[in-house]
């Protein structure tokens, strides 16, 4: 039990607990207000300094937006203890009103639908340092073994908005970006995306990154080290991608070794999932002071590059030794998080279910699927069922940290269901097509599931992402007859369970009712790779 709550503990700390009264905040951030729906976003122009000395950043975003009815206040979003110092549009200074961490901006232009304008919003301060990266996120303020700052930000969860001004909420991702930081010139950033260009600018550089397609905005990320860089080309479905990797000078010959799982990750994803989704704009891994995060294009790295998750197999069957968990799991993210975005963190589950399952299709790629099965059928020690993995709407809160191995284990449920290997592939192919660079609801990926199977998911679903209760077959073995019902169901699941009698394959289609059939043999053994459990009358 120990080992199961240090895990949801630690790997869930963005997460929110048990019930809570929900504030004016919780629904300026989380909710989809007047004062944002009436514009869609088009670009960021982030320009930020850091001066790691100070814990101090400072600099400004300018916010390019379409029009989409007319308006006359704009909701921006930026975080205690950092402060806006003005607000522009047109060269003119715009007044603005704080609730909290939201701010309304008085605009003076006429907001003509159709048309596409910009603010700028310049701003500073000591932005929140994290506590727990990236569980309790923000800026992470350390130094590497030889004394070196060694900067980097993380934010999921608790929102973009902790350390830049932006439109805070998942629905609305911009469709492309400049990112702009200045250091000390003995230090380096790396940001999303392409690096365009290096400005020395005396005792500070400003790195210039570009960001091409889609990203949401905690995916934004800043990293800051003396960092050493090397690279590789991956042919992929595509075509070439390069791969960029910026580690710290001590660590190099190690993440030589070490990344050498990222065209194995590559392959076996592309071959699941589809092409990597931000071919423009590459591929990094990159050291970081914590564990890591999926930010797009730019994923953080910490792992100690060592196998397993900082060494430990979280399946418990070995299996989860043979890969690096941060490698894989986080890059996974490119596909459902930064391909694939919820709209709502409610349906968080889209991310973390989907990636928890892409750690087993690894496995099933490059060591089969018995292991694959081992691995995922293992990973539901972590699963509390505590609370549903669908959390409250409109509030930014997510549901129950089940969303990882549950979801995964839904996701492996299905896969049986489906009966065939080749059609649920086309089926994840499908979804990062069908979604590609879109924000989703958990109803359209249930619906899409459903669509594509051939299969009326809905009390599926129902029971496994809005209840805590597990299935169980309940059943009793007379002669060569079984009866057999579910238990601990909602109304209308009748999910058909394999079983092996005498070894030959057997498919029992139960529902609440009890049933009673004739068996070919007296041995029955329940397939694992279904998440129920079976207790025999």
């Amino acid at each position: 039990m120990k080992q199961i709550l240090f895990f949801t503990t630690l790997f869930i700390g963005i997460l929110a607990t048990h019930a809570q009264n929900f504030t004016k905040q919780d629904t300026l951030r989380g909710s989809i207000t007047p004062e944002r729906e009436w514009w869609d976003l088009n670009h960021y122009d982030l320009n930020v300094k850091v001066e790691p000395s100070k814990k101090f950043i400072s600099g400004y975003n300018v916010l390019r937006y379409k029009v989409l009815e007319e308006h006359k206040t704009l909701q921006i979003d930026l975080q205690k203890p950092m402060e806006i110092s003005s607000i522009e549009q047109d060269g003119k200074k715009l007044k603005f009103t704080s609730q909290g961490n939201a701010h309304f901006i008085k605009l003076k232009k006429k907001q003509v639908p159709g048309e596409f304008n910009e603010i700028k919003i310049t701003y500073s301060g000591h932005p929140r340092e994290a506590v727990r990266a990236p569980w309790d996120g923000g800026f992470s303020w350390k130094e590497d073994s030889n004394g070196n700052p060694f900067v980097a930000t993380s934010c999921q969860g608790l929102g973009a908005s902790v350390w830049w001004p932006n439109k805070d909420h998942m629905y609305d991702e911009v469709d492309s970006m400049r990112i702009s930081v200045t250091v000390p010139k003995e230090l380096m950033d790396v940001s999303n995306g392409q690096l365009e260009s290096v400005e020395e600018k005396g005792d500070f550089t400003t790195y210039n990154w570009v960001v091409k397609n889609p990203i949401n905005n905690y995916g934004v990320n800043v990293n800051i080290g003396n960092y050493v860089h090397f690279d590789e080309v991956y042919e992929g479905e595509n075509g070439p991608l390069k791969l960029d990797y910026y580690v710290l000078p001590e660590n190099l010959e190690k993440a030589k070794k070490q990344f050498v799982q990222t065209p194995m990750m590559l392959q076996a994803f592309e071959h699941w999932f589809g092409p990597y989704p931000f071919y423009e704009d590459g591929f990094k891994l990159v050291e970081v002071p914590y564990l890591g995060m999926e930010h797009q294009s730019s994923v953080t790295y910490g792992n100690q590059y060592q196998n397993g998750y900082l060494g430990s197999d979280l399946s418990g069957t070995g299996w989860g030794l043979q890969f690096d968990f941060i490698i894989i799991h986080e890059a996974g993210h490119e596909w459902f998080a930064n391909n694939i975005t919820y709209k709502d963190i409610a349906d968080m589950w889209v991310h973390e279910g989907f990636t928890a399952y892409s750690e087993n299709l690894y496995l099933d790629y490059h060591f089969g699927t018995k292991a694959s099965e081992e691995y995922v059928i293992g990973t539901r020690s972590k699963i509390q069922n505590d609370r549903p993995i669908i959390g409250p709407y409109g509030v930014n809160q997510s549901g129950s940290g089940d969303m990882y191995y549950k979801g995964a284990n839904i996701l492996h449920t299905l896969r049986q269901l489906v009966e065939d290997d080749e059609k649920w592939r086309q089926v994840l192919r499908g979804l990062n097509k069908d979604f590609y660079h879109q924000t989703v609801t958990t109803k359209e990926i249930e619906d899409y599931l459903s669509n594509k199977t051939e299969k009326d998911l809905s009390a599926f679903f129902d029971q496994y992402l809005r209840t805590t209760m597990i299935p169980t077959l309940e059943y009793k073995l007379e002669g060569d007859s079984i009866e057999y019902r579910y238990t601990n169901v909602v109304d209308d699941f009748d999910m058909p369970v394999r079983v092996f009698v005498n070894g030959a394959e057997k498919w029992l289609f139960p529902s609440n009712e009890w049933k009673k059939e004739k068996l070919d043999g007296s041995q029955v053994n329940f397939d694992k790779n279904f998440y129920i459990e079976t207790q025999k009358i």
